[in-house]
């Protein structure tokens, strides 16, 4: 048996007595359960967000204009991944991962509240404000702690990060469903108070389970000085008044909210990995591996700007060009976002076992990435047959989200797995944060790119976006193998 290193925890510290969740360690049915009704609440709020923004004051929305609706979702779901950066900093340097998490909950709960009860565009800003800031520090800092009941070369750890997963995409089932037959009975609000009650339910369990967590997710990795507290209030201060000066004067605007988002989410990731590459407080090997995650950062941006597209197109799309009829009852739009997590709870189990089985003879990360890249370009290419069909058949929608579900598994929980593996020590929950960037540049670009679509350059529009990611993805596979060696024994 090879002995810990300094940085490196024994095995055993990582996997507590007693009973197991699905052979892993039992503290993974809290954080399981505390992000399912997460998710639920989120998935539930997005399903419905961009049709309440669109739709006429008559039918209940606000009446915005559909290309601006997609683009304030784009940024919306791109600001909740940059926030991860904030839950991230004071996870590391103030609260540690645990208490950074519970209040995040609070944050995310008070949100929906706020989209159920306050009327308008001020109750759309209040609440999509309040989800975004809470779901960016609870990202990080869940991911975190499902990182820390493993260590970096338990073979448990790939297939914990997919059960996780699941739970996520159970909650992500049962929102749209929920909250979409609650708008489509009692109206927007109804549906917008069901995602706070969600909430409420995660966060009193997790409220009541929390202690059974390891006791190091209460540590602070690198706690910030207290004579450094006056100067980063100021910082603060300083970036909240840019951002107002820039609304103020129209800088920005709903118009151009996501390529804003996309712009800030690259500077930022420029500026991370900045940090991690020249603080003295990265090893040499950890500077090799966090050099690594660059083209899969890149990557996973790419897939991202696809994938998140089932929030602003592929919604339109179903809206408007999809067949919804069951039985001679028309389903809510809402309830197609529900196909994706059916895919994922049915397949996650299989691929946590695949990778079990498997062990160290399964494909390295960057291979994972690639294959799963190419997938969801191809999930974008089988659009085109159906661009001149007047009502398109939901089953053929449903074996394009398959597809997608494919590229899915292969990269976004394999990708969160790897960064809490690549993580510096000195940086922990930064790194997860990083990680989630690349998901806030490609919802903000998914926001950008659903401004060009329209069903009259339908074909022209999947096909560019599909050909181009599936070569990125061929690219991906090519490098896989340097990328590998510079992961330094880290699949």
């Amino acid at each position: 048996m090879i002995s810990p290193t300094a940085t490196e925890p024994a095995v055993d510290a990582r996997r507590p007595a007693g009973p197991t969740f699905l052979g892993q360690p039992r503290p993974l049915a809290n954080l399981f359960s505390v992000e399912l009704w997460e998710r639920f609440s989120f998935y539930g709020m997005q399903a419905m967000l961009v049709f309440y923004m669109s739709w006429t004051a008559a039918q209940g929305g606000l009446g915005i204009d559909p290309a601006v609706a997609t683009g304030v979702v784009g940024a919306y779901g791109g600001m909740v991944y940059v926030f991860s950066i904030v839950g991230g900093w004071v996870a590391d340097r103030l609260t540690g991962s645990e208490r950074a998490m519970f209040g995040s909950a609070v944050l995310i709960m008070l949100g929906h509240v706020a989209l159920a009860l306050v009327p308008a565009v001020p109750g759309l800003v209040l609440g999509l404000l309040l989800v975004a800031v809470g779901s960016g520090g609870l990202k990080a800092n869940a991911a975190n702690l499902v990182g820390h009941l493993y260590s970096r070369t338990d073979p448990r750890r790939d297939a914990g990060f997919s059960i996780f997963y699941m739970g996520v995409n159970i909650g992500a089932l049962l929102g749209p469903l929920l909250t979409g037959w609650a708008r489509d009975t009692w109206g927007f609000h109804v549906g917008f108070g069901l995602a706070a009650v969600g909430m409420a339910i995660g966060l009193a369990q997790y409220a009541l389970t929390r202690r059974s967590l390891p006791a190091d997710v209460h540590a602070v990795p690198d706690p910030l000085p207290r004579q450094q507290y006056g100067r980063w209030a100021g910082l603060v201060v300083a970036a909240l008044a840019v951002v107002g000066v820039l609304l103020a004067t129209g800088w920005v605007n709903p118009g151009n909210l996501a390529d804003a988002v996309v712009l800030l989410s690259a500077a930022a990731a420029v500026a991370i990995f900045a940090v991690l590459l020249t603080s003295a407080k990265v090893t040499a090997e950890e500077r090799s591996r966090v050099r690594a995650f660059i083209p899969l950062f890149i990557g996973s941006a790419v897939f991202f700007a696809l994938f998140q597209q089932q929030f602003t197109v592929i919604a339109l799309y179903s809206e408007s060009r999809l067949d919804r009829s069951l039985f001679g009852w028309e389903m809510p739009m809402e309830w197609v976002n529900s196909i994706n997590p059916v895919y994922i709870i049915l397949f996650a189990p299989l691929f946590a076992v695949l990778w079990t089985r498997l062990g160290r003879r399964q494909p390295t990360t960057p291979v994972k990435f690639g294959l799963g890249i190419a997938a969801i370009g191809a999930a974008f290419l089988l659009f085109i047959p159906a661009a001149d069909v007047a009502s398109v058949p939901l089953s053929w929608l449903a074996l394009i989200l398959l597809v997608a579900t494919v590229g899915e598994l292969l990269v976004s929980p394999v990708g969160l797995s790897l960064s809490t593996k690549l993580a510096p020590t000195a940086f922990p929950v930064l790194m997860v944060a990083l990680y989630n960037l690349s998901v806030a540049l490609g919802s903000a670009l998914a926001g950008s790119l659903a401004g060009s679509y329209t069903q009259d350059n339908e074909a022209g529009y999947f096909g560019v976006l599909g050909a181009a990611t599936v070569g990125i993805g061929v690219v991906m596979l090519l490098i896989a193998r340097p990328v590998h060696r510079a992961m330094r024994g880290v699949r």
